[in-house]
């Protein structure tokens, strides 16, 4: 078991996001955006800015070679995909690859990106915010990489109960652990200050309500996920397909040939993004 003060203090301790990030998210949050200045602010973190001048090149933006700065960026893609590429290129960096038994790190991160594109695409059938559905997607297993850099030996224990009793990572890494990465990647959002719907969404990725209601970021998640793991993206041996809550799938109401059209370009799209941020 984790002793969750531990935890907690290991939370802390992770570096801030870039404060060029931070401000461009919160600035999302309002509708007085003042562009340039913004613009200004994270073109001054130049390792940031290379990061996601190069993300922003990659062919699924459809503009290759076409953004040469932070503004051009803002112009082609907007400050909500720049959002995303910001974050996808700063959260990337924030791990060192781990050493635990049993997780695989590509193939960690080749889920995550799946799922981010995946729910920025059906956030985008769904008219709800595309930036938000792909930062949640991003970030809804960080929980699992922190464990795996923070507690390598509890998680490969978690990890080799999960193949030897042939159940779902949560229930293992409840049983060993005493948490799960989905209560702790919640902490690390927030350590982030991300917003509070997207915290909402990683912790309950696995378990959205039965109750009715409209759409949510939290179901959109959900959903990515799945497809993620039912797309097998990662090639692993032994993937599982967490269950599919009916009450998200049945509220999301997209047809079969959405679906389709959703799957095809998360694949396409799934390598470009990999090789711009090096994983």
């Amino acid at each position: 078991m984790i002793d969750p003060q531990t935890l907690q203090a290991a939370v802390r301790e992770l570096p801030a996001l870039p404060q060029a990030l931070s401000d461009l998210l919160a600035a999302l949050q309002r509708e007085d955006v003042a562009v340039e200045q913004l613009a200004l602010k994270i073109a001054s973190d130049q390792a940031l800015t290379a990061k996601a001048l190069r993300l922003a090149n990659c062919s699924f933006y459809g503009v290759a070679g076409r953004v040469h700065s932070i503004r051009d960026a803002i112009n082609v893609l907007g400050l909500r995909s720049l959002a995303g590429a910001l974050t996808a290129a700063a959260v990337s960096g924030s791990f060192a690859r781990p050493r635990c038994a049993g997780f695989d790190f590509d193939a960690y991160w080749r889920h995550s990106m799946a799922s981010a594109l995946c729910a920025q695409a059906l956030a985008q059938s769904l008219k709800i915010d595309e930036a938000a559905a792909f930062t949640a997607a991003l970030l809804h297993d960080i929980g699992r990489l922190a464990l795996a850099s923070h507690y390598p030996d509890a998680l490969a224990q978690a990890l080799r109960h999960r193949a030897e009793r042939d159940c779902q990572p949560v229930t293992a890494e409840r049983h060993i652990l005493g948490t799960d990465h989905a209560q702790v990647g919640a902490s690390i959002a927030e350590h982030w200050r991300f917003a509070p719907a997207i915290v909402d969404a990683i912790r309950r990725h696995h378990a959205p309500p039965d109750d009715g209601g409209g759409v949510s970021l939290l179901d959109v998640v959900h959903v990515a996920d799945n497809i993620a793991h039912a797309l097998d993206v990662c090639g692993l041996p032994d993937e599982l397909v967490p269950p599919l809550s009916l009450s998200a799938w049945t509220r999301l109401a997209l047809s079969p040939e959405q679906y389709r059209q959703i799957f095809e370009r998360t694949e396409w799209q799934l390598n470009d993004l990999c090789e711009a941020l090096t994983v």
